[in-house]
């Protein structure tokens, strides 16, 4: 299958990964990456109002950088991982050319990143989505029902276990750990965690924390993400990692009942101690694979249980990285993707 896909390649990325496994299944792969059009990481404030101004001229390069390369490579899918900045225009250019427009979309909400993507929802021939309230959404709200469920994987190329220095642990090694962006909620859980066990050594890695206004975490906050190698060696210096799930925001129905951490955590041989829901249960055995909680009360319980029983936990940690290894892959998830395009085309 001759697939075009968009979407970041940047080390760590779920969309690099994802088309690294399409690759590896026997797909014939281009790579449009929006990084190489549309700055996205500019942190100065002038730079960012310029950024602003030029952005529909940076969108319209991309999107006719997608039409060339639908015109040079002749895909038979093309396929659009999230697709903040791809334009009407373009897929109806691809279909024009007799592609089958697929859609991965990863997120909870349809509306929180733009119009393009609500606009061009229609046009796809396939969606799937890694929230299985996402269909609902997609049903009730627009009227689309060419949806699938697919849930995150890890990169096995990223989520690995590595082979961790001295230094590296002075660096990353703590006992509990939550990687992430903030979140009210998230703050809550952590506030809650650190005044209840002030004694834990806590860090909290990932983007927007200088949002967080509980002192007591102020110490725990590292103030930047790790992203590839460096999030898998993150996890794997921690004792335990935490899977504190995002609530629900404008535009959808829920909030999140698994991310892609749910998969990234084992998959890196961490051990893993995730919110309780119904969904998140069904992939791992609790106290056998991942340890689960609901609430921060419990969190806290458990944190105090997992910390004193270090033998359990590294018995966790090894069933559920047996666990994600044996089922949680990207590969795995992009099998499932193939097998539906192979039967619908």
């Amino acid at each position: 299958m001759r697939i075009l896909a968009m979407g970041p390649l940047w080390r760590g990325s779920n969309a690099g990964g994802l088309f690294r496994a399409l690759s590896r299944e026997g797909c014939m792969i281009e790579i449009v990456d929006e990084f190489y059009f549309i700055s996205l990481q500019t942190t100065k404030k002038p730079v960012k109002i310029i950024d602003r101004i030029i952005r529909p001229l940076q969108v319209r390069e991309y999107n006719d950088a997608i039409i060339k390369k639908i015109s040079a490579f002749q895909p038979q899918v093309v396929f659009v991982y999230k697709g903040m900045f791809v334009l009407p225009d373009t897929l109806h250019f691809a279909k024009k050319n007799n592609c089958h427009l697929v859609l991965f979309y990863p997120d909870v909400s349809l509306t929180a990143h733009g119009a393009n993507i609500p606009n061009c929802l229609p046009l796809y021939d396939e969606i799937f989505t890694t929230k299985t309230f996402g269909i609902k959404d997609m049903s009730s709200k627009y009227g689309i029902n060419n949806t699938f469920f697919i849930p995150h994987g890890f990169d096995p190329e990223i989520h690995r276990p590595l082979k961790i220095s001295n230094e590296d642990f002075s660096i990353f090694g703590c006992d509990v750990s939550f990687i992430g962006t903030w979140s009210a909620k998230k703050e809550k859980f952590l506030s809650f965690l650190k005044e209840h066990v002030p004694e834990i050594n806590l860090k909290i890695w990932g983007g927007q924390w200088d949002r967080a206004t509980a002192q007591i975490l102020k110490k725990s906050i590292e103030g930047k993400p790790v992203i590839g190698d460096l999030y898998a060696m993150a996890i794997q210096c921690s004792k335990i990692n935490l899977g504190i799930l995002s609530e629900k925001v404008s535009g959808s129905s829920s909030g999140d009942l698994i991310t892609s951490r749910t998969f990234h955590i084992p998959g890196a041989s961490g051990f893993m101690l995730h919110e309780r829901n119904e969904e998140s249960t069904l992939y791992y055995n609790e106290n056998e694979e991942a340890g689960f909680f609901d609430g921060p009360e419990e969190l806290v319980a458990k944190v105090k249980y997992y910390l004193s029983n270090d033998a359990k936990r590294e018995e966790i940690r090894l069933g559920g990285y047996k666990r994600a290894v044996a089922g949680h892959s990207l590969d795995a998830r992009a099998r499932v993707i193939l097998n539906e395009l192979k039967r619908i085309k």
